[in-house]
């Protein structure tokens, strides 16, 4: 957690420690004074920031059956070749410049010696045309080139009070515009690409660099392993899906969806964007206008990776609105359509049918309705302040959308 996020749990550690509220770290006649909801990145890191603040009346409230939110992984293969894959998360986005200051992701990452190394996502692309190989790469240089006239473009705006504007919109004002369809594929793979991660991870002093977990533990090692350090067995309850939020003055009542009910002073929110978006959890009364406007202004991203394993290598030395139209077909459908774009990349090349296919369908998992949050056009600071403002005093939202400036990030 950084910078804003830190400042939120901070703030929230020492209200729930307030001679007011403060009941000599006892347990109260609730089930907890904080009930934190969701056992994720966000959920982990409040608990922890909880404890080492001297607060440990918590209770992790948590749908799946283990920690770790979106940091989720799977085994492909056959037997004797089988593999870990990440299905969420998979980089270390922006890791150090320096001594400066470690993106926390990395700090984790090294004390449990996460196996990762770097990736150069710009540097690694091959590019083809509906013929196969086709080397344009130099346009998709300038087009990355271009992103970052474009980013400088938005500061100005920013500095001036304009009016926001899409990121292809902005293009056009750089004098961007694709003139043949090679420069309009570099331009969509900058957009596509880069339009739903945040755009500067390298602010607070973390380098440009992105790493790729390749460790066969999975990445959600690191966030379940620091969890070990501190969690107490009767301060976590999985398989636990929350239904409905009744707040008041007198406190908080979540209702799972077995009927249990758990009563505590303050709640903490960190469901995904997508399910405050989705209404699959009710709260009662119904969240105030200006929270529900904030939470409707951001956009949930889906991002869908797609996994196939074959017997041999056919393919080079590199590495290398469709994800919801994927989430909607068949997965026999979904590997055919895959298995024609590879063979009209590799037209020469006999490409055989994979051995092991897999892909997660985030949109449609009510857990977390899309992948991550983004920042879209016509969504201000002030709808940024309002997503993790607190409601009453007794409602508090944390999560990667909640962030100003690492929202759609695991370190958020």
């Amino acid at each position: 957690m950084r910078q804003v996020h830190l400042a939120v749990l901070l703030g929230f550690a020492a209200f729930a420690l307030s001679p007011s509220t403060a009941h000599n770290n006892h347990r109260s006649a609730k089930d907890a004074k904080v009930l934190i909801l969701g056992g994720g990145v966000a959920g982990v890191i409040a608990a922890r920031t909880l404890h080492r603040k001297g607060v440990d009346d918590f209770l992790i409230v948590e749908a799946r059956n283990e920690l770790g939110g979106r940091m989720q992984n799977y085994t492909i293969g056959v037997s004797g070749k089988q593999y870990t894959i990440e299905l969420g998360p998979n980089w270390i986005q922006g890791t150090q410049t320096g001594n400066g200051t470690a993106n926390p992701i990395l700090t984790l990452a090294r004390k449990y010696h996460l196996k990762n190394q770097y990736n150069d996502l710009d540097g690694s692309v091959t590019t083809y045309d509906y013929n196969g190989f086709k080397d344009y790469s130099d346009l998709l240089g300038t087009s990355i080139d271009q992103f970052t006239q474009v980013g400088a473009i938005a500061g100005e705006r920013v500095k001036t009070q304009q009016v926001d504007l899409s990121l292809q919109s902005a293009y056009g004002i750089a004098g961007a515009s694709p003139k043949n369809i090679y420069e309009a594929v570099c331009q969509y793979y900058e957009i596509d690409w880069n339009n739903n991660f945040t755009f500067n991870t390298d602010m607070g002093g973390f380098s440009e660099n992105n790493n790729l977990c390749t460790d066969q533990r999975g990445f959600k090692i690191i966030i379940q392993d620091e969890a070990a350090e501190f969690l107490l067995p009767q301060q976590v309850s999985l398989n636990s899906v929350v239904k409905t939020i009744a707040y008041s003055g007198d406190g908080v009542t979540v209702t799972l969806e077995d009927d249990t009910t758990l009563t505590a002073d303050y709640v903490l929110c960190t469901f995904s964007l997508g399910v405050l978006q989705y209404g699959d959890i009710a709260f009662k009364p119904t969240l105030p206008s200006w929270k529900m406007e904030a939470i409707q202004s951001m956009v949930m991203a889906t991002y869908t990776k797609i996994f196939l394993q074959f017997e041999e290598r056919f393919w080079f030395d590199t590495e290398g609105d469709f994800s919801l139209r994927i989430e909607g077909m068949q997965d026999s459908d979904v590997q055919e359509e895959v298995m024609e774009v590879l063979r009209a990349m590799y037209p020469n090349t006999t490409v055989p049918d994979p051995v092991a296919f897999h892909f997660k369908r985030w949109n449609a998992d009510p857990l977390f309705r899309g992948s991550y949050s983004n920042w879209p056009p016509s969504f201000l600071p002030g709808h940024s302040e309002n997503l993790r403002a607190t409601v009453d005093k007794r409602l508090w939202f944390a999560g990667e959308a909640t962030s100003l400036k690492y929202y759609g990030t695991c370190f958020s």
